[in-house]
């Protein structure tokens, strides 16, 4: 849930069982932004400033966890003079995520959690990388939008393949995610049936859609 004040100035003060204070910092100057912004050259603070004459800042993410199915209690103090009737609250659910993960990371935290010791030092048996994948709750994975075991290119919704790619990336990631609320895939290159390219390190680059569970079940009635 994200909650935008009418004015800065605002402060939030407390949700049921939680304690929190946020303050807006005053509106920036309106003088200084250049409508022409150029990086090159020496830096300084007042480079390439943006949003004159506006909030530094409009939203405030509200934790699911901090909310109840019902009686939830928001405390605000608005010290500028604004309108209560202009705060808005807007439900927000992600429904995009990615993950990208070399076989150059460590293991995750939990194979470090019983390690066996040998001569004073640790071993750890198991040290491939994983790339772990997790929707909203109430939400499963639909559909995998991108998959890619090699060296893919760009960020989340703007991945691409490189020069190397194992073609069986998006087989294996399906099968280890769709229709589950949350998924993991092991990095390496048996995972994905051979080494696409001797010699350089791989990532797997994953971008899947979350939906909410009961279209998914709906759908899969049909």
């Amino acid at each position: 849930m994200l909650f935008r004040p009418h004015l800065p100035g605002t402060r939030l003060t407390s949700m049921p069982l939680m304690a929190r204070n946020q303050y807006w910092t005053l509106v920036a100057p309106k003088d200084g932004c250049q409508r022409i912004c150029d990086y090159r050259g020496p830096y300084h603070s007042n480079k390439c400033t943006t949003n004159c004459g506006n909030p530094t800042q409009t939203w405030y993410h509200i934790p699911r966890s901090w909310l109840h199915e019902s009686d939830n209690l928001l405390v605000i103090f608005e010290e500028t003079g604004g309108n209560p009737f202009d705060i808005s609250l807007k439900l927000h659910s992600i429904r995009t995520i990615c993950g990208q993960v070399s076989e150059s990371h460590y293991p995750p935290l939990w194979k470090w959690s019983q390690p066996d010791f040998t001569d004073g030092g640790i071993l750890i048996n198991d040290t491939t990388p994983e790339i772990h994948l997790r929707c909203d709750d109430e939400h499963v994975i639909a559909s995998i939008e991108f998959a890619s075991y090699g060296t893919p290119r760009g960020s989340c919704q703007k991945f691409s393949r490189g020069n190397c790619h194992a073609p069986n990336s998006f087989s294996i990631v399906s099968e280890a995610c769709v229709g589950r609320k949350s998924c993991f895939v092991g990095i390496s290159n048996t995972k994905f049936g051979g080494d696409p390219c001797r010699g350089i390190v791989k990532t797997l680059a994953v971008e899947a859609r979350c939906v909410s569970s009961s279209n998914n079940l709906s759908a899969s009635q049909r």
